[in-house]
């Protein structure tokens, strides 16, 4: 269902990242309140970086807030056109198991995924040319299939710049430890209070705001701000550095205020109960 009018008040988007290590430049917060005033950068609460697990601290510690929450990651692999999330290998019926597998396979450092991948290399994920053919890999969601403005990625493809599959299965862990603490939308119900995480693609909002395909990334305040307008929003605090990440967070922050209370971002025509629980839906594709 959909959230009733002013159900959230505060709007978060968070870029991501499935880098190795413990600190990573590639993760951005940024939170903005109802009204038009500019979304801001939160502070890692350490140091100068965050890490996934200072960012799952971060959001558990305002789980009982009216807060909306977007992640820039696939939430689930595909599983409807082919019964499996990991066919020939999973049993998994669902994308919360999912997420319990994946984290239960993986040791690596701060929720990390790599080894994950690593170890199913030519099996499920494509990671180079000994591979094999990287379009015997090309499977996507449904969401994914009815997104025509952009151009996701699959999580079976983890080479490039565009992957997204690190980035993704390290997200499923930090989902897993966010079980029983915030819902997740679609794959459980919006509550009536509290927090909810929702999956965000971070060109959606580009797109909203007048950025063309192959011109999204922002770097320097006055196409920030101007984009931000495009939004609804007013300009933002001067930035120390001007980062895709950071910009993409502000963006997309935004974007994600203005789209809550469009109904039909919620009830996607293709968004039927089996996929809800198996794949989940990136919010903003209709």
């Amino acid at each position: 269902m959909a959230p009733v009018p002013d159900r959230f008040t505060r709007f978060v988007a968070i870029d991501w990242s499935g880098a190795k290590g413990a600190r990573h430049p590639g993760i951005a917060v940024a939170m903005c309140h109802a009204g038009d005033t500019a979304p801001a950068l939160v502070a890692p609460p350490a140091g100068t970086l965050w890490s996934r697990t200072g960012v799952l601290d971060w959001l558990r510690d305002r789980r009982h807030e009216p807060l909306l929450a977007g992640f820039d990651f696939s939430f689930s692999a595909p599983f409807v056109a082919r019964g499996a999330h990991l066919p020939g290998e999973t049993t998994t019926a669902d994308a919360h198991a999912l997420w319990a597998y994946v984290d239960r396979h993986c040791d690596d450092v701060d929720l990390g995924a790599a080894s994950f991948l690593t170890a199913r290399r030519g099996r499920h994920f494509y990671l180079g040319a000994a591979d094999g053919a990287k379009r015997d890999f090309l499977h996507w969601r449904v969401c994914e299939q009815a997104d025509a403005t952009t151009k996701p990625s699959t999580v079976y493809d983890a080479i490039g710049a565009a992957q997204v599959a690190k980035a993704s299965f390290a997200g499923m862990r930090l989902l897993h430890h966010l079980d029983d603490h915030i819902p997740v939308w679609p794959f459980d119900p919006v509550p009536k209070s509290g927090a909810l995480i929702i999956e965000i693609y971070t060109a959606i909002a580009a797109r909203a705001a007048g950025l063309p395909r192959g011109r999204s990334k922002l770097r320097d305040a006055a196409a920030l701000d101007t984009a931000l307008a495009a939004l609804g929003s007013g300009p933002h605090a001067p930035l120390t550095r001007y980062t895709d990440h950071a910009t993409d967070a502000l963006m997309t922050a935004a974007w994600l205020r203005r789209a809550v209370s469009r109904s039909n971002l919620w009830h996607p025509a293709a968004l039927t109960r089996a996929v809800a629980v198996t794949e989940g839906w990136t919010f903003g594709v209709a």
